[in-house]
């Protein structure tokens, strides 16, 4: 919701035209962005330090916790596996264009809507097996987390390094992608806060991620 805040505060100052002056938006979310960095790492330090136990999802004693890579063996892949993503990305971000133009469908459904669905796969069914398993903690803590990192740590740092880099980079999504952002904040923010769930509740978020699409589908 912080985040959510973040990203409207600067679209409705932007339509609205009441900034101060002309580059008022691009410092108001230089601001909001090294906030929700100091967020995150606080964020980081409640999950990490202060109470861990709260985010400790409950394991079977009968499996087996040895660790397949050390330290510096998982640090090692983490870069190669990096730099691998990193070049896909870029030949992926170049084939947008192609592909919207070959689908008839807009750039911004093929970026928000299918490349989500296929680059997420492997974490979509790791989210559905936990839940199937009973541990929503950590089905949420996968479904949740990478939003969450998204909104608080990535945006903001992206915005920052267009500052330092003098390029002008701010947090106005335009009022269409900031609505959707806000809302699709305050649904799961509701579900996930009553601590269980229902098929009632599984078919609202499906029925809203359909509209979603639907919405990106005949956006120009």
């Amino acid at each position: 919701m912080l985040a959510a805040m973040a990203v409207v505060f600067p679209t409705a100052l932007s339509l609205t035209g009441a900034q101060l002056h002309s580059n008022s938006i691009l410092l108001l979310s230089r601001v909001m962005s090294m906030l929700l960095l100091v967020v995150y790492g606080a964020f980081l330090y409640f999950q990490l330090m202060t109470h861990r136990h709260l985010f400790e999802g409950m394991e079977d004693d009968s499996e087996d916790n040895d660790f397949v890579l050390g330290f510096w063996g998982a640090i090692f892949w983490l870069g190669v596996i990096t730099v691998f993503i990193a070049v896909l990305s870029e030949i992926m971000v170049a084939a947008i264009e192609g592909a919207a133009d070959s689908w008839g469908v807009p750039d911004i459904f093929i970026g928000v809507i299918i490349i989500p669905i296929v680059g997420n796969a492997a974490e979509h069914a790791a989210a559905i097996i936990f839940a199937l398993k009973n541990k929503l903690d950590i089905a949420l803590g996968i479904a949740v987390g990478s939003s969450t990192q998204i909104a608080l740590s990535v945006i903001p740092t992206c915005v920052l390094i267009a500052w330092a880099m003098g390029q002008p980079l701010d947090m106005n999504f335009e009022g269409y992608e900031a609505a959707t952002f806000f809302s699709t904040c305050m649904l799961v923010t509701i579900i996930t806060t009553q601590g269980q769930t229902n098929w009632l509740q599984g078919l609202v978020l499906i029925v809203a991620y359909t509209l979603l699409a639907a919405g990106f589908l005949v956006h120009k």
